[in-house]
């Protein structure tokens, strides 16, 4: 323990005594410490971190799925009704269906998220109520689910965090709540914007309906059971309940899937290549310290043949040396630690809305220890080579008077590590050009209509107070009518589901055609939507007409398909005159009266749908979403539109008002934040690989000093000197570049499914990364290589 007083308390003289030196070391390993706390915090918390519920890992997942089709889809009531009854391997199933409801009362009419559940979700979950209780399992039943949980939030902010709100009738959407609890700050299911949670209790109509398709189902396993024995009984259910409804079953299976695994499905890859990236900056970040404590070594080599001549030994050398390195990786970790506190903040603007628990994101006690881990995994790794290399001093060489002690072994050493530098920085660069390759591409991909000055807002009426199609008609015709008239409006339009948001899927049929078998009918996006939608949403008509004001209930039923669903089903002749049925009910034909342009159904990377469009004056919806098309800024007309629908019914809020830009904008978010990092880290690399090299050449070039000045004075010319310093440095950068272009190769094709429109090998980013990382070198090598050059031969031939 003295020892390592002394050791400590030497080791802070040395580097107080070197201030430069150990500032340049200490922001190299911030910046690579601080990186890897920053970006493990958001691993930790999404991916590491368990559900915070009781025994999480028995807790699963269960979807539907139909391939080709539906890899993945929501559940129908009938079809969980039945697994409920037959399943064996569960403890218990529950039903989740996310809705919204509006709130009124005092205060202005608000739009709530909401979820219906099963009654014993929360009991599933291991969920307590902060105040009151949960569902009952009577209260789960038709008429006797007029009973509401609030989350915290939403008690703090509308109730005043009022005590006596347990018992409070409220009302929600028209209908009279009695709030029975409120749930705990913690408790953010099925995500943080739920706002208050009312029984699911499926009536007789739905608890039949086997081919709607709109809720999601969680279970706990029972204790013993695997996961892969749940999926295999589901699966059975689900082939027995195929032949007992074959119209809306066959072909449908089930997902068995854990709940985190299921969360994190769409960014685990993403966050995984980030934490590999800040891997490779750290140890970027280690091969420059590494190579500044070479250099300093050789200036201390002096010191340390004289302390080794008076008995010390290697080992009390290197513990010394190794000391001075861990000490300078903790000052670069505390100093790391202050980065990623700024940079969570950082991240957490940046992450996309989707990715699970983002809010959540901290430096907890794991995200600390784990960056005192590798603080002093750092300090051990960038110091122990210089360590080594330096416990073992030439004595006859250092001691001799003007000696200049230095060894091919540092120049060895220092040039590997600058090697590993260069491969390292391209490898990130490589990754980080196909990333903005591939955003750069996924941004040239058309929606299908224009989102430039057009503001979406969702008006949703509650059914018990417009319950007839003709008042939910009524309503939104008036509201279109007045939009319209606003200053400034161009053109306003409305749907129940909107392009890349929506998710509306029917099965359809051809008139005359013969019909396909149970569970083989085509699909179709589905829209219904007023006459100047299209205007609205700048979707070209490409043949025929769109609807008019005419197209009302009373008139012959008519729909307009998009081009990609003339294409497959009407290749060889027109379409326009032909009828169609898209319905989950009644058949319904329906004359197709016009084409239009295709637009993007799931995302600007996803492949075109089939899409039907019908008027919503022949088809009433009790939710819609306006299209309001502007001639300046559409946030602008916000507050307007707001007062247009209170001018309409007091009661009813307004919800979801954003421009159709961001609506395009979120779609990509998970790319752009991929990018955007990715990006960041790579362009970190490449500084601090450029400075390995710069700082090699420099060291170089002064230790070559008196060699030059002899070059020099037998009559080189200061072009041979350039070749010479900048050959030498060149043949390091073209070394690393040549090992890193042969790693990208092979570990590239691993986020091959993070690229849209670019190979994992595309050869014009591979080419472009390395003449970037070649010219970079150059400029490295050529600063030294100019000092070099202006060395006086008198003045070098003195030199030490």
């Amino acid at each position: 323990m003295t020892t390592l007083k002394q050791d400590l308390r030497y080791g802070v003289r040395m580097l107080l005594k070197n201030p430069g030196f150990a500032i340049v070391a200490v922001i190299a390993l911030a910046l690579g410490i601080g990186a890897n706390a920053a970006i493990f915090s958001v691993v930790n918390t999404v991916l590491l971190r368990s559900l915070p519920y009781d025994d999480p890992d028995r807790l699963m997942v269960l979807r539907e799925n139909k391939l080709p089709e539906f890899p993945e889809f929501s559940v129908s009531p009938g079809n969980f009704l039945d697994w409920q009854k037959e399943n064996t391997t569960f403890e218990k199933l529950a039903a989740i269906n996310g809705t919204a409801y509006n709130l009124v009362g005092d205060a202005e009419p608000e739009r709530l998220r909401g979820a219906r559940v099963s009654a014993g979700l929360f009991e599933m979950l291991g969920a307590k109520p902060a105040l009151g209780r949960t569902f009952l399992d009577d209260e789960d039943q038709p008429g006797h689910e007029n009973v509401a949980i609030l989350s915290s939030s939403l008690w703090k902010r509308r109730f005043g965090s009022d005590p006596n709100v347990v018992g409070q009738a409220i009302t929600l959407s028209a209908t009279s709540y009695t709030v029975i609890g409120v749930m705990p700050p913690a408790f953010k299911f099925p995500d943080a914007e739920t706002d208050v949670w009312t029984p699911i209790a499926f009536n007789a109509k739905q608890a039949q309906q086997h081919g709607s398709h709109y809720i999601s189902v969680i279970g706990r396993l029972k204790p013993g059971v695997t996961r892969e024995q749940a999926a295999t009984e589901m699966d059975a259910i689900a082939a027995r309940l195929a032949e007992q409804y074959p119209d809306s079953n066959t072909g449908w299976r089930v997902n068995v899937l854990p709940m985190q695994e299921y969360e994190v499905r769409d960014i685990k890859s993403a966050l995984l290549v980030l934490l590999g990236a800040v891997a490779l900056v750290l140890l970027i970040a280690c091969a420059n310290v590494a190579n500044l404590l070479l250099a300093r070594a050789t200036s201390r080599q002096k010191e340390i043949a004289i302390r080794t001549a008076l008995g010390a030994s290697r080992r009390r050398i290197a513990q010394q040396l190794l000391t001075e390195s861990v000490l300078l990786a903790l000052a670069g970790g505390a100093v790391g630690l202050l980065l990623a506190v700024w940079g969570i903040d950082s991240l957490l603007k940046l992450a996309p809305q989707e990715l699970p628990r983002v809010k959540d994101v901290t430096l907890d006690v794991r995200v600390l220890g784990f960056t005192l881990v590798v603080t002093l995994l750092t300090g051990v790794i960038f110091g122990l080579v210089p360590a080594l290399q330096a416990s073992r001093p030439n004595l006859n060489e250092t001691l001799k008077e003007g000696g200049r002690g230095t060894t091919g072994g540092h120049h060895r050493v220092r040039g590997t590590l600058v090697i590993t530098e260069v491969a390292l920085a391209l490898l990130l660069l490589v990754c980080a050009g196909l990333l903005i390759r591939s955003f750069y591409r996924l941004q040239q991909v058309t929606p299908g209509f224009n989102s430039k000055n057009a503001l979406a807002v969702t008006v949703s009426l509650p059914g018990k107070k417009y319950p007839q199609d003709d008042q939910q008609s009524g309503f939104f015709t008036q509201l279109l009518d007045r939009v319209a008239t606003l200053p400034g409006v161009v053109a306003v339009g409305a749907s129940q589901s909107l392009p890349i948001q929506g998710d509306f899927v029917l099965g359809f049929n051809i008139q005359g055609r013969p019909p396909n078998g149970p569970g083989q009918e085509p699909n179709t996006n589905y829209y219904a939507v007023s006459p100047d939608y299209f205007k609205a949403m700048g979707i070209p008509l490409l043949r025929g007409r769109v609807f008019t004001e005419q197209d009302k209930k009373d008139s012959p039923r008519v729909a307009v398909i998009n081009e990609e669903l003339a294409k497959k089903f009407f290749p060889d002749e027109d379409p326009i005159g032909k009828r169609i049925n898209v319905t989950n009910g009644p058949e319904r034909f329906r004359e197709i009266v016009g084409i239009v342009g295709d637009v993007k159904q799931y995302g600007l990377a996803q492949p075109t749908t089939m899409q039907t469009y019908e008027p919503c004056l022949q088809t009433a919806f009790s939710a819609m979403t306006l299209v309001v098309r502007a001639d300046g800024n559409p946030a602008a007309l916000s507050g307007a539109i707001r007062s247009e629908v209170l001018a309409i019914d007091k009661e009813q809020p307004v919800s979801r008002i954003r421009p159709l830009e961001q609506v395009v904008s979120e779609s990509v978010a998970k790319q752009r934040f991929l990018m955007l990092l990715l990006g960041i880290f790579a362009s970190v690399a490449l500084v601090l690989a450029a400075v390995g090299l710069y700082g090699v050449m420099s060291y170089s070039v002064n230790q070559r000093t008196h060699e030059i000045g002899i070059r020099a004075a037998l009559g080189a010319q200061r072009k041979d000197v350039l070749k010479l310093v900048v050959g030498q440095g060149m043949v390091l950068a073209l070394t690393g570049a040549g090992i890193g272009l042969a790693a990208s190769f092979a570990l590239t094709r691993l986020m091959a499914s993070l690229l849209f429109g670019v190979s994992a090998t595309d050869p014009l980013t591979f080419a472009g990364i390395a003449l970037l990382l070649t010219i970079v070198a150059l400029l490295a090598c050529y600063i030294p290589a100019r000092r070099a050059m202006k060395v006086d031969p008198m003045i070098a031939l003195r030199y030490e």
